[in-house]
């Protein structure tokens, strides 16, 4: 049973009791949002390594087909298209946080 349910009642104790609920409530949701923002920026920096990794790859196929060690160009296009895919895409996430930075610095509190 929600206590909170039980806040019109004259009883203070009752009451305050519904009071400390609410507040244990506010600090679950805070933690929670904690841990979501903890989550997406795992995320992103998981993304970002990953589009290190693609970049680097295309650079490694780039110095085989430079250096006569591969013949075959196709590789050498899926890596510089999974590079150029995973970079737009960083890009993008970026931008999307500045504007949400900026959004929360132009906040008056």
């Amino acid at each position: 049973m929600d206590i909170g349910s039980l806040y019109h009642v004259s009883s203070g104790a009752v009451r305050e009791a519904a009071k400390k609920t609410g507040a244990a409530k506010k600090a679950e949701a805070a933690r929670e949002g904690r841990d979501i923002f903890s989550t997406v920026l795992n995320n992103a920096m998981d993304n970002l390594h990953t589009t290190n990794s693609y970049i680097s790859d295309m650079e490694n196929e780039e110095m085989r087909i430079a250096l006569g060690q591969a013949e075959n160009t196709h590789d050498l296009s899926i890596a510089m298209q999974k590079a150029s895919s995973a970079l737009q895409y960083t890009v993008a996430v970026r931008d999307k946080f500045m504007e949400a930075y900026k959004e929360i610095m132009q906040m008056q509190i």
